[in-house]
């Protein structure tokens, strides 16, 4: 699933961002906005499919078609944010290990950097990277090029 956007063909950098359902990813794509209009560029934002977007329930007959629905609503959510935006942009779905996929991604289109969001540090978001390890922390430590990692604001 993609779609694109061009605000008129440029030559400047690409930067990759990684987009989910977490508002700190908002934060990520409209920083990220703002920093590829500075430097002449463009973005390809990247959503990772993963079980966050699909049913709880696995039996439920209409599971796959859930999971779908909310992956468009996750690409239309982020069309509406970048409606307007001053940049070209192109947007894609993949499946696969979520630090992988965004390296890949921009491993492809030769990007200066990655853009991802952070969901904050804490005891709870400590605990909570047992069961959900933190993106971010994994493309710092998987990629060669640079990685901007955007803070939450509170």
């Amino acid at each position: 699933m993609s779609s694109a956007f061009d605000a008129g063909r440029t030559d400047g950098p690409t930067l990759v961002v990684g987009h989910g359902q977490d508002p700190s990813s908002d934060h990520a794509l409209l920083t990220a906005v703002d920093l590829a209009r500075r430097l002449g560029g463009r973005l390809h934002v990247v959503h990772v499919v993963d079980l966050n977007d699909y049913p709880l329930n696995i039996d439920a007959p209409d599971w796959e078609q859930r999971g779908a629905e909310a992956v468009a609503a996750e690409q239309r959510h982020v069309e509406r944010l970048l409606a307007g935006a001053p940049v070209p942009w192109t947007y894609e779905a993949r499946h696969g290990e979520p630090t992988k996929v965004l390296c890949t991604a921009a491993d492809e289109r030769d990007a200066l950097l990655i853009v991802v969001g952070s969901r904050g540090e804490g005891l709870r978001r400590a605990l909570g990277r047992v069961m959900d390890p933190s993106i971010s922390h994994g493309v710092i430590q998987r990629q060669r090029r640079p990685v901007l990692v955007v803070p939450t604001h509170d």
